[in-house]
């Protein structure tokens, strides 16, 4: 790589796009000190490509899994929707109260742990927490006054941002090992319809008791 090569300098999305991650993923990263970055006068981040380049050899060397990138995704994608508004604009959201948002993060923080444990051994048999999940979001859903649907609609929301980042991470990959990515695919559609599962029965339990 020549000296103009290694100066060359990179926005946000093209940054993010060589890491394999989502912007707002790298720009929590920026913001903690984690990659340098630098502002341009228009307050822009700029990132040198030898920085990037790096920062991937690093995370390399260090053996962060897909899964632990798809976990960073999700969690990068989820604070910029909160920090552009848009969460707080979905209707379903609105009727949560400030002590129930807190127990949907968690809940949506303990769903990504379990996930990404799940994913290291692909071995490993379906966690028996997953049912516990799908009995919190019946119970917040139900609390806030949601339909099942209405609940069901807020689990898949943020579902979709998982499969999102599974796409991201993917794509950064250059598609290599396809046949690893569409095991873990079906891993992560096994465990989320496991949980979504669980919501459903913890409803019927709830209107037939």
């Amino acid at each position: 790589m020549d000296a103009s090569t290694a100066n060359e300098w990179l926005n946000l999305s093209d940054a993010a796009a060589l890491l394999g991650v989502h912007p707002s993923t790298l720009r929590a990263w920026a913001d903690r000190g984690d990659i340098p970055a630098h502002r341009t006068p228009g307050k822009h981040r700029r990132f040198r490509r030898a920085d990037i380049e790096t920062w991937a050899a690093s995370r390399r060397e260090a053996h962060i899994s897909p899964g632990q990138l798809i976990v960073e995704n999700v969690l990068g994608r989820t604070r910029l929707q909160l920090a552009e508004g848009r969460l707080a604009e979905a209707g379903w959201y609105q009727r949560f109260d400030d002590v129930r948002r807190r127990a949907l993060r968690e809940t949506g923080h303990s769903q990504l742990r379990l996930l990404l444990g799940y994913l290291a051994d692909d071995q490993a048999a379906m966690p028996a927490e997953v049912e516990s999940l799908g009995q919190t979001y019946e119970r917040l859903g139900r609390e806030a006054g949601l339909s099942l649907a209405e609940t069901v609609g807020v689990f898949l929301y943020f579902r979709d941002f998982l499969y999102d980042s599974v796409i991201d991470v993917y794509q950064a990959s250059g598609q290599r090992a396809a046949r690893e990515w569409a095991a873990m695919h079906r891993r992560i559609a096994a465990f989320t319809n496991a949980i979504l599962l669980a919501l459903v029965a913890a409803h019927e339990a709830e209107t037939h008791s």
